[in-house]
């Protein structure tokens, strides 16, 4: 068997890795200077950006996103938001969808690192570092903007030069967890929250594959990874990089909500740098259910593979074991340096 589930050096685009301020991941916006016309809180809707056309409320056109007033003064607006994890960040969206007269026409982001449960007035006192410097922004268009600062953060904050409204805001980057939440216990080595990752998929018409290693129970059909109906031989798969080089003692594959698109089976093969071995066998699954099996299993792996037979879909996939000393302490020092 040969695949590949390792975090590589290659660069793809930086829109394929998660969006680390996800509501799903626990992000929030916790403060906005302004938010005159449109709630700072559509900023990390995980929808797609909705618009009706002259629906006017008593604040004016109603606009699925954040709208200030008409800036009078001198400065700028802002909204603060927390990541759901910390992590270094690649690059980020600033989605204007809809925003056609009144979208920023330049806008920033910066970002700093305050750990714990920080107030808004510990948030504005704190360090913050440029991510993206004030850079032209257009209407109704997804701005992708690339970002080269290393380090790993845990708040951004989105800047309007002077104002104006944006739909959504992405911030894409690769997440690195406080080992010393693992408190050196068992943990789900695919959790995105725990520094896990999708790192190659063969089919993901339908989702996003990262949706399956996302915290909490699926919410819908759609809050997962599905394929597209298979009309050829062979099967689809799903490459996860684990969060640490780690012995995997028990698998969960939720098909929950996958009522007539489930996978009629499933195996796991698992590898360990260059060494590859089975996991999971080829196993039954039923639609609509949580299935946890216990492994016979002792070796450590570095990241794993999920065959599904012959396609559909996967709800979530959890891979509960403890990681190896070596591992926690690699993953203690990338803490640090962050």
């Amino acid at each position: 068997m040969t695949f590949t589930a390792e975090a590589t050096d290659d660069k793809g685009p930086f829109t394929d890795l998660p969006d680390l301020a996800a509501r799903a991941l626990g992000g929030a916006v916790l403060a906005a200077n302004d938010e005159s016309f449109a709630e700072k809180e559509n900023l990390i809707r995980p929808y797609p950006v909705l618009h009706q056309a002259h629906t006017f409320g008593h604040n004016g056109q109603v606009y699925d996103g954040w709208e200030t007033r008409r800036r009078r003064e001198d400065g700028h607006d802002w909204a603060i938001v927390r990541l759901g994890v910390g992590g270094s960040v690649a690059g980020v969206v600033v989605d204007t969808a809809y925003f056609t007269g009144n979208y920023p026409p330049r806008v920033s982001v910066e970002a700093c690192t305050v750990d714990g449960h920080p107030s808004v007035e510990d948030l504005q006192a704190a360090k913050w570092r440029c991510l993206v410097p004030p850079s032209p922004a257009e209407g109704d268009a997804r701005n992708e903007y690339e970002v080269d600062e290393p380090g790993r953060f845990t708040h951004v904050r989105l800047n309007m030069h002077p104002d104006g409204g944006v739909a959504r805001l992405r911030v894409h980057g690769t997440p690195i967890p406080d080992p010393a939440a693992f408190a050196r216990m068992p943990l789900d080595l695919a959790a995105l929250v725990n520094g896990a990752g999708v790192t190659d998929a063969s089919n993901a018409f339908y989702s996003d594959p990262a949706g399956v290693l996302m915290p909490g129970l699926a919410a819908s059909q759609a809050d997962g990874w599905e394929t597209a109906r298979r009309r050829t031989e062979g099967h689809e798969w799903l490459d996860v990089a684990l969060a640490g080089r780690g012995t995997i003692r028990v698998a969960e594959l939720d098909t929950t909500h996958l009522k007539h698109n489930a996978p009629g089976w499933a195996s796991i093969e698992a590898r360990d740098g260059e060494d590859s071995f089975e996991l999971l066998p080829l196993t039954r699954l039923q639609p609509d259910t949580p299935h946890r099996f216990v492994l016979d299993n002792d070796r450590p792996a570095t990241g794993v593979r999920l065959n599904i037979f012959p396609d559909g879909g996967m709800a979530r996939l959890r891979l509960y074991g403890t990681l190896t000393p070596e591992s926690l302490t690699e993953l203690d020092r990338r803490f640090a340096d962050g």
